[in-house]
């Protein structure tokens, strides 16, 4: 009976965050370069230092880990002079306001107004050397390795000015950790080397690799499957008000 309630009741708990994870990816379907995520459970023993020792029987559902999706979303053509999407693995560098590094496959960037190369978030790219500063009244290039260049749009219009390069990551899946904000960072907290094979395509945004369909059947599963352990609960519920009765009896 204990595992019975246990697995229940702590099971329906977590099936709700789950909800609450399907609930997120839907709500960035069309959020450039999301990555979908998935929470997973499974039954744990109660573990306890309390004398005496917990029943066997008693067991918890836990979130055990939460699953990312990596795979790439479709390639959407904009033509914008900065609008970059990451061809195959790989993320782009920013450059967070307290020192540190994160990762994104969002490629939708812009220039400051202090003529800053950033997200639309306004967190700077990460550069080879530092932020990557766009000079006015010019005409701005972003190669498939990363590189910025520029072309002045008066005098020598001939004359080719490389101003920095993208910091382009390819860390292993296995060590990122995705952040409140949605950004992607290493699990120990350093930078991520530069990956020379990762490569962009100028004027692409990535969609979000989000399967709506396949999120909503698992939206309706979710809720099924909490109907069911609430039914349980109150089956247990009727089970010891019956077996208090028939012991009332005697």
């Amino acid at each position: 009976m204990d595992r019975y309630i246990y697995t229940a009741m702590t099971g329906a708990s977590q099936t709700l965050g789950r909800q609450a994870a399907v609930a997120n990816n839907l709500s960035n379907v069309t959020s450039t370069g999301y990555r979908a995520e998935e929470h997973r459970l499974r039954a744990v023993q109660v573990q306890s230092a309390n004398t005496p020792a917990p029943l066997a029987t008693r067991a918890f559902a836990v979130d055990a880990s939460t699953h990312t999706d990596y795979s790439q979303g479709a390639m959407n053509y904009t033509g914008r002079t900065f609008d970059v999407a990451v061809s195959g693995q790989g993320w782009i560098g920013l450059a967070m306001p307290d020192g540190s590094e994160a990762y994104t496959r969002n490629g939708s960037l812009e220039v400051s107004v202090n003529g800053v190369l950033q997200t639309r978030t306004g967190i700077p790219v990460q550069g080879d050397g530092g932020s990557i500063t766009i000079p006015p009244d010019v005409k701005v290039s972003i190669a498939n390795d990363g590189t910025v260049s520029v072309i002045p749009e008066t005098g020598a219009q001939n004359t080719v000015n490389v101003i920095g390069r993208i910091k382009l990551v390819n860390p292993p899946e296995a060590d990122l950790v995705r952040g409140g904000d949605g950004l992607f960072r290493l699990r120990g907290g350093d930078p991520a080397p530069a990956d020379e094979g990762v490569r962009l395509a100028g004027g692409y945004l990535e969609d979000s690799n989000v399967n709506p369909v396949e999120q909503m059947v698992t939206m309706i599963s979710l809720g099924r499957q909490f109907e069911m352990q609430m039914q349980l609960l109150q089956r247990a519920n009727q089970n010891d008000q019956s077996a208090t009765q028939v012991i009332s009896a005697r």
